[in-house]
């Protein structure tokens, strides 16, 4: 009985034996991801190496070069343009402003033209009916100012126009009451020097005690030899 065993199991009806390796299941599974990653790195290179080949990298590369060199100039081309948009807008708002006080200044010489005009109407109005070269006095105005200085303007006038140039002077006098007693005043420093061929405005300030009460005012316009030409009086 044993002799059949043994020789059964040294014959080619000898039941089949298997001998197999025992490892770890995550080494299997660590071995399994090294040889698919080895495929995938191997498919990859054969997928670049086939561009390179067949030239469609290169001409991908010069086309987003070019792409490139064209963003490029259209972003210098729009910083200019937008350059140029700032100053030409810097220029439009200074011409405005320029254009604003050139208005300001135009509607300034119309007002003053036509302050003008009426001072001429005003003067040509006041123009005596005498005879040419009659010197008169026009417009005598003076009041206190303060206490001791009384302000005065009067307008001297030549009849005529084409008459010769007046060198003259002239004067003020003050006159009133100064402690209970009629009081006369002269303008200090004398007379004044006039220089006019038809008309001259004329405006001063003249000094007095304080305590003297003003009630006239008088001015004399005297030629170079000291003749009276022309006076007049303002009673206060």
């Amino acid at each position: 009985m044993r002799w059949k065993l043994i020789r059964r199991r040294l014959s080619i009806s000898a039941p089949r034996m298997i001998v197999r390796s025992h490892l770890p299941w995550p080494l299997r599974w660590a071995a399994f991801a090294l040889m698919l990653g080895f495929s995938a790195a191997l498919a990859l290179w054969a997928f670049e190496f086939g561009k390179d080949i067949a030239g469609l990298d290169r001409g991908s590369r010069a086309e987003v070069t070019r792409l490139a060199q064209e963003v490029e100039q259209l972003r210098s081309e729009r910083d200019h343009a937008q350059s140029i948009a700032n100053t030409a807008d810097s220029l439009l708002k200074a011409e405005r402003v320029a254009q604003e006080r050139l208005a300001a200044q135009v509607r300034t010489l119309e007002a003053d033209n036509m302050a003008l005009r009426a001072d001429l109407g005003f003067f040509e109005r006041l123009l005596p009916a005498g005879a040419t070269g009659e010197v008169t006095v026009r417009g005598l105005q003076a009041q206190p100012s303060q206490a001791g200085q009384m302000r005065y303007q009067l307008l001297v006038m030549q009849q005529g126009k084409s008459v010769p140039e007046f060198n003259g002077r002239y004067e003020l006098v003050l006159s009133g009451q100064l402690e209970g007693r009629s009081w006369t005043f002269p303008m200090p420093g004398g007379a004044r020097s006039l220089k006019f061929r038809q008309y001259q405005r004329v405006e001063g300030v003249v000094d007095y005690p304080a305590d003297a009460v003003v009630k006239q005012v008088q001015v004399k316009v005297l030629d170079g030899g000291g003749s009276v030409r022309a006076t007049q009086v303002l009673r206060l």
